[in-house]
């Protein structure tokens, strides 16, 4: 918005452009430069567009400057919570959550052991060259969000209109060059048919796997490391029993309780930052509303992590405790009952007619949860890290209120508060705005200065990309559009936020309105330029003013 009107001032009212154009001045920011071409006259150019252009330029690079401290006065809160739909915690009386990365935080260290452990899989059972063992996890290679084309062996970026992001396709440890990409593919388009399925599965036909669980960041890379092998060695291998081999191996770190019997070992070092998950689950309870845990993790496991993280009066807190609920499938699937498990972790028999505080179950379904405790509706709002498996089904079959628990979003909105990072994105919007306005201009020398122009806009892209993730850039954003991954946050999040400890800042009958983004046919209201902090835009300012 910023940067549109620093265009604006540009093609302000009574300046012509060369060649006859008049540009009217916007009424509002974001909207096109409106340019008409005098009747009768065709547009001549000017004896000098080098200078006209760049003039513009350095005017326009001059404004944008002056602009940059006035947007670093309004940083955003990285501890806010965002909405994509108006929600009250007022109407909320029952609150659930899954376990991992909802509750209770993983250190780094947890990453490498599951990148460890299944690449010792993949060499011990299934027979991989032993030569992979020199490869280590890399923390910084891949992000959440990411498909893969299980056929191609591809690992890459889509954005929500199914458009690749040239520049992040991998194949290996290498990026594939733009050329290639567009020819494999026909252009950089993804059709629907190739796209993984509801839950981000590679599954009847669907060539395209999605990673949604941040649990998945060590297998893009271990997926990664031996695909590099194989390509660096000549071998010739196929990428589907690559890709089925990984997976396996990922999955058996899991079932096989190796990932569980780490952490159990040695909890501090795996489980870091959830000190305050204790307070929040205490708030709730002080304001009298119902809680409920459903998570596919085992009892023991869960048990251990609660009571270093809340405390051994744990269970106290909580009205129901459901583990190894299997999700997504507990959400769909009404044949499994509830099994009670006791103290020593031993599953009964018993049939279960009433779900007990204290009590810890196992399996079960949604809709016998539903039966059993009579929490339907909007009066629920569940928290989990998997947009599909935790809360997809919630939203569009059951009407419950969801809430996404994104980690990344504190770092990736820390760098966005930095100057450097402001600086190139308003320069970037300012450029892309003269582009835009300029490319009426047809003369030659006119296109040769816009191609310098886009060739800078190309390089400030990968610049900006780099602030993230050397690879793959930001999880939100592609270069301009939003990612596949933002697509499905916004369609299956109520609100979202990098922890539960956000829900600190925030008094019980809060209401979170989202802001009101103009759509591209429509001009921003005057209270979006004028009053943007009453409209919820979490700035750091206001929210320690607040504080």
């Amino acid at each position: 918005m910023a940067a549109a009107a620093v265009v604006r001032s540009l093609l302000a009212a009574g300046r012509a452009a060369p060649g006859g154009r008049r540009c009217r001045p916007l009424p509002a920011a974001g909207a096109a430069a409106l340019c008409t071409v005098a009747p009768q006259q065709r547009p001549q150019p000017p004896p000098d567009m080098k200078n006209y252009l760049w003039s513009r330029y350095k005017e326009a690079k001059r404004a944008t400057k002056e602009l940059v401290p006035s947007i670093m006065s309004n940083m955003l809160n990285p501890d806010a919570i965002f909405s994509n739909n108006e929600m009250s915690l007022s109407d909320i009386e029952i609150y659930g959550f899954d376990y991992d990365y909802t509750l209770v935080f993983y250190s780094k260290h947890l990453h490498t052991l599951i990148f460890n452990a299944a690449r010792d899989l993949l060499i011990n059972e299934h027979r991989y060259p032993s030569e992979i063992r020199k490869y280590d996890y890399d923390p910084n290679f891949a992000i959440r969000g990411l498909h893969y084309d299980v056929h191609r062996a591809l690992l890459m970026k889509i954005d929500a209109f199914h458009y690749i992001q040239l520049g992040t396709v991998y194949r290996g440890l290498s990026v594939v060059p733009d050329e290639e990409v567009i020819a494999m593919y026909d252009g950089s388009h993804v059709p629907l048919e190739q796209m993984s399925d509801f839950y981000g599965k590679s599954s009847q036909g669907n060539t395209m796997k999605q990673f949604m669980d941040i649990f998945s960041l060590p297998e893009m890379t271990l997926l990664s490391c031996v695909n590099e092998y194989f390509l660096k060695n000549n071998i010739d291998y196929e990428p589907v029993h690559l890709y089925k081999d990984v997976k396996d191996s990922i999955r058996d770190v899991h079932i096989k309780g190796i990932m569980y019997r780490a952490i159990e070992a040695d909890i501090e070092k795996y489980i870091c930052y959830a000190e305050q998950t204790r307070a929040v689950l205490a708030k709730l309870a002080d304001h009298g509303k119902k809680m409920f845990l459903i998570t596919n993790s085992p009892s023991s496991f869960v048990d251990k992590g609660m009571k270093f993280i809340v405390g051994k009066d744990w269970r106290d807190l909580f009205d129901v405790v459901i583990v190894q609920a299997d999700k997504p499938n507990f959400f769909n699937d009404k044949r499994r009952p509830f099994r009670k498990v006791n103290e020593r972790g031993v599953l009964l028999w018993d049939r279960i007619h009433k779900l007990q505080k204290g009590q810890i179950y196992k399996q079960g379904n949604l809709y016998e949860f539903l039966k059993l405790t009579g929490w339907r509706g909007s009066k629920v709002l569940y928290f989990g890290d998997h947009i599909y498996s935790d809360l997809a089904d919630l939203t569009l079959k059951h009407g419950w209120r969801t809430g996404a628990i994104i980690p990344e979003l504190r770092s990736e909105i820390k760098i966005m508060n930095t100057e450097k990072y402001i600086q190139t994105m308003t320069w970037l919007q300012t450029l892309t705005g003269l582009l835009e306005h300029m490319q009426v201009h047809r003369d030659p020398d006119s296109q040769m200065i816009l191609e310098e122009w886009k060739k800078e806009r190309k390089e400030m892209r990968e610049m900006n990309r780099n602030f993230f993730n050397a690879q793959f850039g930001s999880l939100f954003r592609t270069d301009e559009n939003p990612t596949y991954f933002l697509r499905r946050l916004s369609r299956f999040a109520d609100i979202y936020m990098a922890s539960l400890s956000c829900l600190l800042n925030y008094e019980p009958d809060y209401t979170f309105y989202p802001r009101r983004t103009p759509l591209q046919h429509e001009l921003p209201g005057w209270s979006d330029q004028l009053y943007t902090g009453t409209f919820r835009i979490p700035f750091l300012p206001e929210t320690v003013q607040i504080k």
